[in-house]
């Protein structure tokens, strides 16, 4: 066989050609949001008859039956080209999840199957372009995490010294151990609940408590999370670049294939031979032209050279007239 190529625009097997099929990726992402209402579903149970719970048990076990074979044929069409993409890797794993037994302590990773509905995210464009923006922003994030996590232990020591010896019972809660102190700045910087955090310090005999919690508020919450959105926005801006590009680049190639190939019809060929053949009669004319001036230039030289001799000539005659009279 051939060796298979890793799009959707060519393909050397018949097997890869009925996986590229518009319509049979269309059908895979049809099953996959059926299997998420089922999955859904199954979770009453408790509440559905024990036929309507058995009914969706083997919908859910025929559509994972269905991914098996689709990742089947992917395997032997794409042979080790398919772990090559990070989304065929994706598919891999969540779909081999799902195959893990549901009993015993298998169950937590049985309801791991769930993730077969990410799968949307390969065959929905958008989702698949977001979701590519975000993983190439992780490096930015990780930066940005590294500073957010500096920031709350900082902030956690301190809180920790001021608020900790106490013996009120929630702000002990609250800031009377390092990580209850990282916990709670970390509520603190998704602005949650605050206001209540505040007065319950406050009240404790920290009158000057607010300086502390608006200050974490604004560097945590206004300033440093506010990276993530940024992050994120030039990512998936840069991503939207390069989409537009690599599409204004497949329009010209594919217009450049279609002039080639486009048959030209008998008016175009006819106006294009009209077009030079008055081009080779200006050319002609000009070149008449150019020997008519030219011609003139040589006429007006010897002109030139008659009118100076036949001027010699009435000078002399002049002059000999001149000499006779006196």
């Amino acid at each position: 066989m051939a060796r298979a190529t890793l799009d959707y625009e060519t393909s050397n097997s018949a097997v890869e050609a009925f996986l590229e099929l518009p319509w049979v990726r269309t059908a895979i992402t049809s099953l996959i949001i059926f299997n998420a209402l089922v999955l859904g579903v199954l979770t009453y149970r408790e509440t559905l008859s024990p036929g309507m719970v058995s009914l969706f048990e083997f919908l859910d076990a025929a559509i994972t039956w269905l991914f098996v074979a689709e990742l089947a044929l992917k395997l032997y069409v794409y042979r080790f080209q398919f772990f090559k993409e990070g989304w065929n890797v994706f598919d891999f794993l969540v779909i081999g999840v799902s195959l893990i037994p549901g009993a015993s302590a298998f169950t937590v990773l049985r309801a791991l199957r769930v993730l077969r509905v990410l799968r949307l995210l390969r065959f929905v464009p958008m989702m698949k372009r977001i979701t590519e923006a975000l993983l190439k922003s992780i490096p930015g994030m990780g930066a940005i995490l590294a500073v957010i996590l500096l920031v709350i232990y900082v902030g956690a020591v301190m809180a920790t010294n001021m608020y900790g010896n106490t013996v009120n019972a929630d702000v002990h809660e609250m800031f009377g151990t390092l990580p209850d102190s990282a916990l709670t700045l970390f509520q603190l910087m998704t602005m949650d609940g605050w206001s209540d955090m505040l007065d319950t310090v406050t009240e404790d005999g920290h009158p000057y408590a607010w300086i502390f919690f608006l200050l974490f508020i604004f560097i945590g919450s206004f300033a440093i999370l506010n990276l993530f959105i940024a992050l994120i926005v030039e990512a998936l801006t840069a991503e939207q670049k390069a989409a537009l590009g690599e599409q204004i680049e497949n329009l010209g190639v594919a217009m450049e294939e279609r002039l080639q190939d486009a048959p030209v019809s008998a008016e175009v060929t006819g106006a294009i031979e009209e077009i030079r053949a008055r081009d080779e009669l200006i050319e002609d004319q000009l070149e008449h032209v150019e020997e008519g001036l030219e011609d003139a230039e040589t006429d007006r030289v010897e002109m030139m050279k008659l009118l100076l001799e036949m001027r010699g000539e009435i000078q002399a005659l002049k002059a000999m007239l001149a000499a006779r009279g006196s």
